[in-house]
């Protein structure tokens, strides 16, 4: 039973390190992109997963019902909250000017807004 323990915590251990790894490239990506859509996505979607990955990797360690109960729960929130956040933010960029036009493939908001006019 102690070996099963030991593949356990190396493995909430891997998934820790995992997840660090990938929020530190969302952290890059946020710095290095140049526009709001693409920081947007760099700020969502890999701090989402890194965020997953480390709290699977605390579950792995932690074991007991309560804690893995909290865990889920951040778990839901955080993908709850973080991709409606990212998609008003850029809405917002949209909408005050700060995102050029011209370099969207589809421009599924400003028919809607046009035709909410």
């Amino acid at each position: 039973m102690t070996v099963w323990l030991q593949v356990v915590d190396t493995a909430g251990a891997v998934l820790l390190f995992l997840g660090a790894a990938i929020c530190l490239l969302g952290v890059i990506g946020m710095l290095r992109l140049p526009d709001v859509l693409s920081r947007s996505h760099a700020a969502t979607k890999p701090q989402t997963l890194g965020i997953i990955l480390v709290l699977a990797g605390v579950a792995l360690r932690l074991r007991s019902g309560m804690d893995l109960a909290t865990l889920a729960l951040i778990a839901f929130f955080q993908m709850l909250t973080g991709p409606v956040a990212s998609h008003l933010v850029a809405r917002s960029a949209y909408r005050t000017g700060q995102v050029d036009h011209e370099d969207l493939l589809f421009d599924e908001l400003d028919e809607q807004l046009t035709d909410e006019k």
